[in-house]
């Protein structure tokens, strides 16, 4: 057998039906096998590859054991010549094997085997060829400092910016996203060290090829696509965190006394700077609408403050500065809790959820005013007054940032892409549909055909046209259909057009559109797919509130409320425990279901408890758990908190 393609796969089923599809083309007059190792994905992927990929070789664990151990257990009973490790996110060019094969066929001392990837928007992955981790180098790349001397070899060290990505390299590091290897030479050297759970198996691995007497080679004349590039979330500090203890176990293993001692205090340096730049950047990200926002609020009621006091009193030192000290930010605090409790900071942005937020917030310091002492009630014309300001201010400061940043005023909705298809007009007209029911609106601009020849009238252009095209019409997307387009096309066209463009890829016989706007960004995805209420950002955290406010209220009154419940042990242990989030007060009803929900903790209740004296069938008490999923509200949670008081002790 020529080849054994392993890919590990965690909760990316569409990701990994696209993988799959484009290994089974490349495939074409090889022998080989493919395994997929699930790594307890509770997303459908099993199910998935079972139906639709019979001749896949499934191993579906009942943990994450990462990705060294997992790949390891496909390793271990693989037959090919050669074994390719494969991340469940790319896509091959048709002829990606038959190139690697010939030029391990034709090169001995090749042990391993990388490939040229790009991103979801076309642009060079430096982690396609690496050099080993030196003290200097993993310090170059930990500290940022590297990103700033891109193409330098000595602080590019690591992505070995020096050396063209457009010829043939012998290179130190394979990337794990495409690690191509000789089945006896990993019989000489050993598989992945499990050790490392993610991060840094592919760099040990690489230097034990190199130490067993082989060469890694960097192979530029075949391409793939890898969407999520060196790590989806390498902006966070968890990514920093555990890149980091894998780099402290490669120290450990591979370097000894002074060199070991070193690398470790420049990894510690390099972490703690990388962690703060990462923490601020991520600090300023989250937290800068509010922070202007409350200046602003601020701002506004001290006008709104002077004005009425002049216009009104006639002196606008009338109110005592403890307006200033006490009700001023009293009022912008109550404003920002109730623009955040109503999505005003969530992503995507709508105005009606700001301005919904705002009018909340104004009815809440009337509330409020009426409970506070007579000496720090002032005026209510001061609170309408400044809800008009707020008002004003918020949505100016918007308006400004969104001109920034898309160059029009189209505040709280993004202009519709200009969309072209590549493909026969079947296929574009399936994707089109999908694109509709999934509710992403499109300025669609038309069809591009597959091939040279092509009707005019149907068609905006040949494939060979599709550059003059996207610039004629000004493109801001483009959906290349892979039942008509090959791989190595869409790879050419993404490459040829770069970055200002998002690709996406409708794959063959698939309800799903996929694609990536950056290396540093989750895949988007594009399918036909039950929306759950509950899944939203606003929803989820309301749900948080609620739990917390119900379980702070029921242990403020349990003196009294206690007495109406039937286990009294039991409603003390899920008021802590809900506080801790270790439950919630409603969630599922737990049964087998083939249906993945957006998680929650497990619920006191669920939405069958009301329905418990009726013997229910399996598929009843899903549809259930469905309706619950897809139409969740706080208040849904109320009635059942509400119609099942008494087994709140369960």
């Amino acid at each position: 057998m020529d080849i054994s393609i392993i890919i590990v796969n965690y909760k990316v089923k569409y990701f990994l039906k696209q993988a799959l599809l484009s290994v089974d083309k490349a495939l074409k007059g090889i022998e080989g096998e493919v395994f997929v190792v699930d790594n307890n994905s509770d997303d459908g992927s099993c199910e998935m590859v079972k139906e639709q990929f019979s001749s896949v070789i499934l191993m579906a664990n009942k943990e994450n054991v990462g990705f060294a151990k997992a790949n390891n257990q496909a390793m271990r009973v693989a037959k090919g010549k050669y074994i390719l490790l494969l991340n469940p996110d790319t896509v091959l060019e048709e002829d990606t094997l038959k190139h690697c094969i010939d030029f391990m066929e034709k090169t001995p001392d090749c042990g391993g085997l990388g490939v040229k990837m790009i991103d979801g928007s076309g642009q060079f992955l430096p982690e396609s060829k690496r050099g080993f981790p030196s003290p200097a180098a993993s310090f170059y790349k930990l500290s940022g400092i590297s990103s700033f001397f891109p193409k330098s070899k000595f602080f590019n060290s690591y992505y070995l910016g020096h050396l063209s990505e457009n010829e043939n390299q012998e290179v130190d590091v394979l990337a794990g996203a495409f690690m191509m290897m000789r089945k006896d030479v990993l019989e000489k050297v050993g598989l992945l060290d499990e050790s490392y759970f993610m991060y840094g198996e592919d760099i040990d691995l690489s230097y034990r090829i190199q130490k067993g007497g082989y060469k890694n080679y960097y192979l530029a004349e075949t391409r793939i696509i890898h969407y999520k590039g060196e790590s989806t979330k390498r902006n966070s500090i968890k990514y920093v965190r555990i890149f980091y203890k894998a780099m402290i176990i490669f120290a450990k293993k591979h370097f000894a006394g002074r060199k070991a001692s070193l690398f470790i205090f420049l990894l510690n340096i390099a972490i703690y700077l990388k962690a703060g730049i990462t923490l601020a950047k991520n600090t300023v990200r989250r937290f800068f609408f509010p922070v202007v926002d409350a200046l602003l609020f601020y701002l506004a009621i001290y006008l709104s403050k002077d004005f009425w006091a002049s216009y009104y009193f006639h002196d606008a030192s009338y109110y005592p500065t403890s307006f200033i000290k006490i009700n001023a930010p009293l009022y912008v605090l109550i404003w920002i809790l109730s623009i955040f409790f109503n999505g005003g900071y969530d992503k995507p942005f709508h105005l009606r959820w700001l301005f919904r937020g705002i009018l909340f917030g104004s009815l809440g310091i009337a509330a409020v005013y009426g409970f506070l002492d007579l000496e720090y009630r002032t005026s209510r014309a001061i609170i309408l007054i400044g809800t008009l300001f707020v008002l004003t201010f918020a949505f100016l400061f918007r308006m400004l940032v969104h001109y920034f940043r898309f160059k029009h005023f189209s505040v709280g909705k993004s202009q519709p892409n200009k969309l072209i298809f590549v493909g026969s007009l079947e296929e574009a007209e399936r994707a089109q549909n999908l694109m509709l029911r999934t509710g992403n609106e499109k300025n669609y601009i038309g069809t591009v055909a597959p091939a040279k020849d092509f009707d005019s009238e149907l068609y905006l252009s040949g494939i060979d046209d599709l550059g003059n095209i996207a610039r004629i019409y000004k493109v801001e997307e483009i959906v290349f259909c892979s039942k008509d387009v090959k791989s190595s096309q869409i790879i050419h066209w993404m490459g040829r057009m770069g970055a200002n463009i998002h690709y996406k890829i409708l794959p063959e016989d698939s309800m799903s559109i996929i694609g990536s706007s950056s290396k540093n960004s989750q895949g988007e995805i594009y399918i036909e797919e039950v929306q759950f209420a509950i899944a939203s950002s606003t929803n989820r955290r309301n749900k948080r509130f609620l739990d917390i406010l119900v379980a702070f209220v029921l242990l403020v009154f349990s003196p009294v409320l206690i007495w109406f419940v039937k286990n009294k042990v039991g409603l003390i242990r899920n008021m802590f425990d809900v506080i801790l989030a270790k439950k919630t007060w409603v969630g599922y009803f737990d049964i087998e279901s083939k249906m993945s929900y957006p998680k929650v903790p497990k619920g006191v209740l669920d939405p069958i408890t009301i329905h418990k004296s009726v013997q229910l069938d399996n598929p009843t008490m899903n549809r259930l758990n469905l309706l619950y999923a897809k139409n969740y509200s706080i208040w849904l949670d109320l009635e059942l908190i509400w119609a099942n008081f008494g087994q709140l002790g369960a």
